[in-house]
């Protein structure tokens, strides 16, 4: 791509108000480099964007909103697998900063990258932080990424949680699998370790894939497998029953399992997976529905 392409296509991806099935077509040529074919899709983030285009399914709204997914998630696995919530709040000047825990966790129900986490109130700026929770709320993630369709209408909303954290870790290992109708296929792992991201993936037998994905380093040393992985994958199944792609995100704190989040679209569809081959191969497992006859969507599971 040269640079006049380049800039054409910045300008383009501006447009917002274009229908999704033409943006999408720039959005994707300016991160991945290629064109995109939504009549035949094939690689991953190829179909993640026909996803966003096309799959419309109202619950979706719901399943990524960091409060009402907590509804979902009681009904299909139990409520013990949810971390405590302190409050959920319209807008971030009612949020009680005074009456919270000396730890916790500030999150927006309406988009991602959206928290602060708190491990000492005492070093906290309560103006700082109100300024940046009207921020988050001055933000729609539809409009803010690459038209994500399931965040378009989440009610802007302020969740505080109860801080977590591992044992010789400030922070958390993310374990996220990818699931394909229900089924888990992949696992990544996204870890901190002295401030810095790292990232690796695995098989469900927790051999480890020689992949990556651009913005995170890749985690060189050994990662124990957790004890009770085989309930993590079950859990998994039962959380993406019916939907072509989901990823679900979960906690393992000292054995005991804590859902994180549904995500639909990883990294907005914008990010390759290295080495080239595993783009098709995570690509192929997307079995993507039809458009019912008559209609430009799907809203129906």
């Amino acid at each position: 791509m040269n640079g006049i392409q380049k800039i054409s296509l910045a300008l383009l991806k501006k447009f917002k108000f274009l229908p999704a099935n033409i943006y999408l077509k720039y959005y994707y040529e300016y991160y991945n480099g290629k064109k995109l074919d939504l009549k035949n899709p094939v690689d991953f983030n190829e179909k993640i964007q026909w996803l966003k285009a096309y799959y419309h399914v109202p619950v979706l709204n719901k399943l990524v909103d960091k409060y009402e997914v907590r509804e979902y998630v009681k009904d299909k696995i139990g409520g013990e697998y949810l971390n405590e919530v302190y409050g959920v709040y319209e807008k971030g000047k009612d949020v009680p900063i005074e009456d919270l825990p000396e730890q916790f966790v500030l999150k927006a129900t309406h988009g991602y990258n959206f928290h602060i986490i708190v491990r000492d109130k005492a070093k906290l700026s309560t103006l700082k932080t109100r300024l940046t929770l009207k921020k988050w709320q001055n933000r729609n993630q539809f409009y803010r990424g690459g038209m994500e369709w399931a965040y378009k209408d989440v009610p802007k909303r302020i969740l505080a949680e109860k801080y977590l954290e591992e044992i010789d870790n400030k922070g958390l290992s993310d374990i996220k699998f990818y699931c394909f109708s229900g089924r888990p296929e992949f696992i990544e792992v996204t870890m901190e370790i002295d401030s810095a991201p790292y990232r690796m993936y695995f098989d469900l037998q927790w051999k480890k894939i020689e992949m990556g994905r651009i913005g995170i380093d890749a985690y060189e040393k050994k990662l124990a497998k957790p004890p009770n992985l085989e309930q993590m994958v079950e859990i998994a199944g039962k959380l993406s029953e019916k939907f072509p792609f989901v990823r679900v995100d979960l906690y393992n704190i000292k054995g005991k399992i804590l859902f994180g989040e549904l995500t639909f679209y990883p990294a907005d569809g914008r990010h390759p997976f290295h080495p080239e081959k595993y783009n098709k191969i995570f690509g192929d497992l997307i079995r993507l529905p039809e458009i019912p006859p008559g209609q430009k969507v799907i809203t129906e599971l």
